[in-house]
């Protein structure tokens, strides 16, 4: 069964910086699509940072050059490091797999940013 589970959310000021981490069960990152997603209060979910199978990464326009994601394949891990942390960031943040064209998802961990 897999499961996915955040961590590393919380409060921080404008100009901060946060990590967040997906930790996986039942499956292995390497050679699979992985992804941060995010959801602000009355908007709809979005892609934050994509890396692909072969270790590409794309980034959402808003935070390029500010946030950066990475795998780690011996701890079985996905990481997304926040810089320049501005309130528009504030979200809940996702851990998403795609397994044979099928999402999986975690809970989710809560960033917010104040001013």
């Amino acid at each position: 069964q897999v499961q996915l589970v955040e961590s590393g959310g919380g409060l921080v000021q404008a100009g901060g910086s946060l990590r967040l981490s997906c930790a996986a069960s039942g499956v292995t990152f390497r050679f699979r699509a992985t992804g941060w997603y995010r959801q602000a209060p009355g908007k709809p979910r979005e892609l934050v940072a994509g890396l692909s199978s072969g270790g590409t990464a794309n980034y959402a326009d808003s935070v390029k050059g500010r946030f950066t994601i990475s795998r780690d394949n011996a701890e079985n891990t996905v990481s997304l490091q926040m810089n320049s942390l501005k309130p528009e960031d504030t979200a809940v943040y996702y851990c998403n797999i795609i397994i044979t064209g099928n999402n999986y998802w975690g809970k989710g961990t809560l960033v917010t940013v104040s001013p």
